[in-house]
C-alpha cells in the first residue's frame, strides 16, 4: 500500500462507521419505546463524545425520539467535524440491549453475578448507610473512588465533600503517568490531554510504540494524515508492523524492552556529530555537559546487540531527525507503562526532543491555551491529612502526583499496606478487573471490602462483584461538566442530553447529589440540576449559554502557540530551564540522567513469547466490545504470531488457540491465530478489551482472549509507581486439544516446540 493510501482508507473507515452510526436501534432490538422530547425531536443536537477520553464534539440527529446518526461537530476544535469509527458508532451503546436498566442489589456471594432489581431509594439508601457506617467506624480515609470518564467529576466532588482524598484514576499508573512525570521533570510541564503535539506541521515524526491509526485519537489521526500529505518523514519503532509503520520511511522492529538503549544511541549521534540545536540548548537548557559525557559510551554499535537495530540505521534515522529540526517530533505516546523503567524512558524521549529544539516550536510541541472557567462557588471541607491510602509512606514513589489505583487496591487487602486500610469502594466507569494488573490481587481486595458500589452503563465484570449497582444514563442522555482543555485554540464545549434517559437509568449529577443529601453533605451540591450547574459555569466564563447549547462548542481568543511567534518560553523546573540533568531526581536518590541497565529486559523462556497489547480503531479498552455496531468491523481479537513461529508450532492461520502465561495461568477463552510476518518472532500481540466473563454482556461474553487475565506480573516504576505490564510471556495451547480434553486449566501441556525461536 502506498503511503498516501492512508487518506483513502481513513476516509472509507469514517464513512463506513458513519453509515453504521445511522442504523436504528431496532437493528438489534430496543427494549421499550423511545420517548420523544419536543425540545430535541426532529433536530440535530450538539454534545461531545464519551466512547474514549478524547471528548470530540458531536452532532446527534434525532428523529421520532431516536438518535439516527452521529457526526462530528465542525464548530469543535478537537473533532473538526470528523469522528473516528467509535464516535460514529455511539448509538450502539445508547441502544445496547444489555445495558444496565435498573438499580441492582447483590443476592448471594460476591462475584456470583446474582442480583435483584430494586428502587432507586432502596439502592441509594443502601449506599449511604454503608458509607456512613464506614466513615463513623474508620473515617473518610477508609473510602476510595476508582474512576474513568468525564462524568466522574460529580463523584470526585462527592468524595471531597465526604473528606476522602483517595481518588484514583487507573489512567494514571496504568497508562500515562510515567510520561507526564518524565516531561514534567524535563520541561516543567506535562504534554497534556489531548497532547500538545504539532503533528500536522512536523517534517519528521518519530513514533515509539505509539499506534496512531489504531488507537484512533481522532485529532492526532487527522494530523497524521496531514503530515503524510505534506510528505513528512515517518520513523516507527515497534516490534510489530503497525498501521503507522506501513506509512513510515523507516520501520525499526526493535527488541521489546530496549527502547531506552535506542534513545540513548540517538542522543549520542546528535551530540557527537553536533547536529543538535545548539542555540536552543544554550539558551534554554540546563545540564548539557553532563548529558554529553553521559551518552558518550552509548554508540550505535553499543546499541545494536541490545536493540537489534543496525548501527547504520540508527545513524540514518538520527540524521533524518536532525535535518528536520526543530520541526521534528518524537511522539511521547500515551499508554507507556511497559517495563518499569518508564519514567526514565519517557525522560529520554523528552531530552531527545530538547536536543532537536522541538518544545515550543512549530512542528514539535505547541504551547496550549486554556479557557478560564471559574469553578462553581461551593465550599468543600479541608482535608487535614494529605496522605492517601495508596502511599502511607510518602518516600515511596515520591514523584507520583496522583493516587495510584493499584496502591489503593493493595491498601484494601488486610496487611497489604498497613493500617488504616480502605473498607469501601465506589467504582465509576472503570472495569478494574480488566484494568489493573494481577486480577487475583484485585479479587482479593474486593473480597476484603466491607462494601462496593459500581456506577456504570454496562454490566462489566466489576459490576458482577458489586454489592449495589447504579445504572447511569449514557453520555447521549445526560448533562456533564463543561469541557475546556488546554489546546491550540482555547474553547468550551458542552455535554447535554440528546434524548431522554432510557429505562430507569439516571445521570451522574443526580446520583451524586442524591447520595450527598443522604450522607449529610447536600449543602455541597447547591445546584438544582446538571443544566443549572453548567449554565452558571459557562456564564461565569463569559460564554453565552444559549449559544453554547446551540453550537456545542465556542472557541475563544488565544495567543501565539510557538516561541518563534512570540509565545513566552517558561519552564516550571527548579532551574527555570529545560532540565536535561534532573536535580529533582538526584535529590530523591534516582539517576538524574536516563541510564541503561542490561538487566532491564528479560528474554522470553524457551517456547514462550512476550505478550504485547494495543488497540483496534473501532474499540476503546473493553468499553466498546459489546457494541453490536462496532463489532461488525472487529468482533474479536486475534493472536498475532510470526509466520516462522507458526510454522515451527504447526499453527494454521485462523486456528484457535488458548494462551498460557509463565505462571501457568491460561486464558478463559480462545482466539484465532493471525499468522503474519508483521511481528517479531519473540513476541505475540493482542488487541486489549476482549474475553469478557461477565454473563450479562451477552454479545461480548466469551469472544476472544482477555490479555489482562494473563498479566499476572508487573514491574513498578520506582519514581512514580506506574505498573510496567509488558513483562509477561505466553505460550500456545491448541483449542481443539483443550476443549476436547475437558480438563481443568493447568492440566494441559503446551504444544511441543520443534525449535527454539530467537529474534
Amino acid at each position: 500500500m502506498r503511503r498516501r493510501d492512508f487518506i483513502k482508507v481513513g476516509g472509507a473507515g469514517l464513512a463506513g462507521a458513519a453509515a453504521l452510526g445511522g442504523a436504528t436501534g431496532n437493528w438489534y432490538g430496543l427494549y421499550g419505546s423511545p420517548i420523544p422530547d419536543p425540545a430535541t425531536d426532529g433536530t440535530v443536537v450538539p454534545s461531545f463524545c464519551e466512547l474514549c477520553f478524547w471528548k470530540c464534539g458531536i452532532r446527534a440527529h434525532v428523529k421520532d425520539g431516536r438518535v439516527t446518526k452521529i457526526q462530528g461537530n465542525p464548530a469543535d476544535p478537537l473533532s473538526g467535524g470528523m469522528l473516528c469509527p467509535r464516535g460514529a458508532g455511539g448509538t450502539g451503546l445508547l441502544y445496547d440491549p444489555d445495558r444496565l436498566k435498573r438499580p441492582l442489589l447483590r443476592k448471594g456471594a460476591r462475584g456470583a453475578q446474582t442480583f435483584e432489581e430494586v428502587s432507586w431509594d432502596t439502592a441509594l439508601d443502601a449506599v449511604a448507610s454503608n458509607f456512613r457506617r464506614i466513615i463513623d467506624q474508620h473515617g473518610p480515609h477508609a473510602l476510595g473512588l476508582f474512576s474513568h470518564g468525564f462524568g466522574a467529576s460529580w463523584f470526585t466532588h462527592l468524595f471531597r465533600a465526604l473528606g476522602s482524598p483517595n481518588l484514583a484514576a487507573p489512567s494514571y499508573a496504568q497508562c500515562r503517568g510515567p510520561r507526564d512525570v518524565g516531561f514534567q521533570l524535563t520541561f516543567g510541564s506535562p504534554v497534556g490531554s489531548p497532547e500538545a503535539t504539532d503533528v500536522a506541521n512536523t517534517r519528521c515524526l518519530v513514533l515509539i510504540g505509539s499506534h496512531l491509526g489504531e488507537n484512533m485519537h481522532n485529532t492526532q489521526v487527522q494530523d497524521f494524515a496531514a503530515a503524510i500529505r505534506n510528505d513528512a518523514d515517518i520513523i516507527v519503532v515497534d516490534p510489530r508492523f503497525s498501521v503507522a509503520a506501513s506509512k513510515a520511511r523507516h520501520w525499526l522492529p526493535i527488541r521489546p524492552g530496549s527502547d531506552l538503549a535506542l534513545l540513548l544511541a540517538w542522543m549520542n549521534v546528535l551530540i557527537a556529530a553536533e547536529k543538535y540545536d545548539r542555540a536552543y540548548i544554550e539558551q534554554y537548557a540546563y545540564g548539557f555537559e553532563q548529558l554529553k559525557a553521559h551518552v558518550a559510551p552509548y554508540t550505535p554499535e553499543w546499541a545494536f546487540p541490545r536493540t537489534g537495530i543496525e548501527p547504520q540505521v540508527i545513524r540514518a534515522t538520527a540524521e533524518l531527525m536532525a535535518g528536520a529540526r526543530p520541526a521534528a517530533l518524537v511522539h511521547p505516546g500515551r499508554h507507556v507503562t511497559w517495563y518499569g523503567n518508564d519514567t526514565q524512558r519517557t525522560r529520554a524521549i523528552a531530552i531527545l526532543n530538547a536536543l532537536l529544539g522541538s518544545w515550543g516550536r512549530r512542528g514539535g510541541f505547541f504551547m496550549p491555551a486554556q479557557a478560564e472557567v471559574p469553578g462553581y462557588t461551593c465550599s468543600l471541607p479541608h482535608v487535614a491529612e494529605p496522605v492517601t491510602a495508596d502511599r502511607p509512606d510518602p518516600s515511596v514513589y515520591p514523584l507520583a502526583d496522583e493516587v495510584l489505583a493499584q496502591g489503593l487496591c493493595q491498601a484494601t487487602i488486610p496487611g497489604g499496606l498497613g493500617t488504616p486500610r480502605v473498607r469501601g469502594w465506589m467504582v465509576y466507569g472503570s472495569n478494574l478487573l480488566s484494568t489493573l494488573p494481577n486480577q487475583k490481587e484485585t479479587q482479593a481486595a474486593i473480597q476484603a471490602l466491607d462494601f462496593l458500589v459500581s456506577v456504570d452503563v454496562l454490566p462489566m465484570e466489576i459490576v458482577g462483584w458489586s454489592d449495589v449497582v447504579l445504572p447511569e444514563a449514557t453520555y447521549l442522555e445526560r448533562w456533564d461538566d463543561l469541557n475546556h482543555p488546554a489546546w491550540r485554540t482555547p474553547f468550551v464545549s458542552v455535554r447535554q442530553p440528546v434524548v431522554p434517559a432510557l429505562y430507569d437509568s439516571k445521570p451522574g449529577w443526580w446520583i451524586a447529589k442524591e447520595l450527598g443529601n443522604r450522607l449529610g453533605v447536600g449543602d455541597h451540591f447547591p445546584w438544582a440540576d446538571g443544566e443549572a450547574y453548567v449554565k452558571v459555569r459557562a456564564e461565569s466564563a463569559g460564554v453565552d449559554f444559549e449559544r453554547l447549547k446551540r453550537e456545542g462548542s465556542v472557541a475563544l481568543a488565544g495567543g501565539p502557540r510557538y516561541f518563534e511567534d512570540g509565545a513566552v518560553p517558561e519552564f516550571g523546573t527548579d532551574s527555570g530551564k529545560i532540565e536535561l540533568y534532573s536535580q529533582t531526581l538526584a535529590q530523591h536518590g534516582f539517576e538524574p540522567l536516563p541510564t541503561w541497565h542490561d538487566d532491564d529486559v528479560e528474554d522470553p523462556p524457551a517456547g514462550y513469547y512476550r505478550l504485547l497489547t494495543g488497540r483496534a480503531p473501532s474499540h476503546t479498552f473493553g468499553r466498546t466490545t459489546n457494541n453490536r455496531l462496532l463489532s461488525q468491523v472487529h468482533a474479536e481479537n486475534e493472536v498475532w504470531v510470526n509466520a516462522q513461529v507458526a510454522q515451527q508450532w504447526g499453527l494454521a492461520h485462523g486456528e484457535r488457540v488458548y494462551l498460557q502465561n509463565q505462571d501457568g495461568v491460561r486464558s478463559s477463552f480462545s482466539a484465532p491465530v493471525k499468522v503474519t510476518s508483521r511481528i517479531r518472532p519473540d513476541a505475540v500481540f493482542l488487541v486489549h478489551g476482549y474475553g469478557h466473563r461477565a454473563r450479562e454482556l451477552r454479545f461480548a461474553h466469551g469472544r476472544g482472549i482477555d490479555d489482562t487475565e494473563l498479566i499476572t506480573r508487573y514491574r513498578t516504576d520506582p519514581i512514580m509507581g506506574g505498573t510496567g505490564m509488558n513483562v509477561n510471556f505466553v505460550t500456545f495451547l491448541r483449542a481443539a486439544d483443550v476443549d476436547g480434553a475437558g480438563a481443568t486449566p493447568g492440566a494441559h501441556a503446551a504444544l511441543a516446540v520443534t525449535a527454539e525461536v530467537r529474534a
